[in-house]
């Protein structure tokens, strides 16, 4: 078993991490830790791990530590385990996974997995895996200038101070995207793999990323109040009853519009256009 974790990620973090490993080494688990050094390298230490011939390398951290270590393990059939030490964690949440560290420790012990099927991103820059959603336009542009430093200091509660800072700045330009050939426009788009959003909020009723296919959410109203009245709805589980929203079942997505910010399970990804579909198989997910 390997386990990556990102040492930046705080000292508070590390303290949660640490509690998980003590009990699994109590236990007899042989494990290895690998400290990630830049942005990318979860994804050449699991893709690695998985050609070396490891059964199962767990991703400690948030969102963005999965979507890589699943961006490395994507086709090998190496198993992905999970210590949810993220900000949102926002996949832990949407398949319950435990939070516990011994519980964690007995899921990543007991091995009983879970199908995941993640979306590809593909586009100028290379291909992205992501397991839980990407986003186009102003969560984007949210995601893409908040300082890790807040994050640190107030957590989930950061993306709340950075949107109001951001709605002045932003230019909220209409997003063209093709869903399985039927072209519209929105001012925000939300490719969803499951119904969880930016933790345990509800956006796509009935999602699951245990099966093929995606939830586009389609936001046809932009500008400042339309953006601020969305995130007010967020917390109340409103967004899926909110006007102005479309919900879309769909296996493949076009993003056309060019210098619109992406992100993809809390990180940037760029702003050239891509196409969206399904991995050629799913990945095995160890869950509790």
């Amino acid at each position: 078993m390997l386990i990556v974790f990102n040492p930046t990620a705080g000292m508070r973090r590390a303290h949660r991490l640490w509690r998980v490993l003590d009990v699994m080494v109590a236990n007899g688990v042989r494990l290895q830790l690998a400290e990630t050094r830049h942005a990318g390298h979860a994804i050449e230490l699991a893709r690695e791990a998985a050609a070396a011939g490891t059964r199962l390398v767990v991703a400690a951290g948030g969102d963005g530590t999965i979507a890589e270590v699943a961006n490395g393990l994507n086709g090998s059939g190496c198993h992905l385990g999970v210590i949810p030490l993220g900000t949102a964690n926002v996949l832990a949440h949407e398949l319950g996974l435990p939070f516990e560290p011994r519980a964690v420790a007995s899921a990543l012990a007991f091995g009983r997995t879970r199908p995941v099927w993640p979306g590809v991103a593909t586009g100028a820059l290379g291909s992205r895996v992501f397991v839980q959603m990407l986003g186009c336009g102003f969560d984007a542009h949210v995601v893409q200038h908040l300082a890790l430093r807040l994050k640190r200091a107030i957590g989930r509660n950061a993306y709340v101070v950075q949107a109001a800072r951001e709605v002045v700045r932003y230019r909220f330009r209409p997003i063209k995207v093709c869903i399985d050939g039927d072209e519209t426009e929105a001012g925000t788009v939300i490719v969803s793999k499951g119904h969880f959003y930016g933790g345990r909020y509800v956006l796509a009723p009935g999602a699951t990323p245990a099966k093929p296919g995606f939830t586009v959410a389609l936001f046809d109203r932009s500008g400042p109040f339309s953006a601020l009245a969305f995130g007010a709805a967020l917390p109340l589980d409103l967004i899926p009853r909110m006007p102005g929203l479309r919900l879309i079942r769909a296996s493949e997505i076009v993003i056309r519009s060019d210098h619109v910010p992406m992100q993809t399970d809390g990180d940037s990804a760029g702003s050239h256009p891509i196409t969206i579909r399904d991995a050629a198989r799913p990945i095995s997910v160890v869950v509790s």
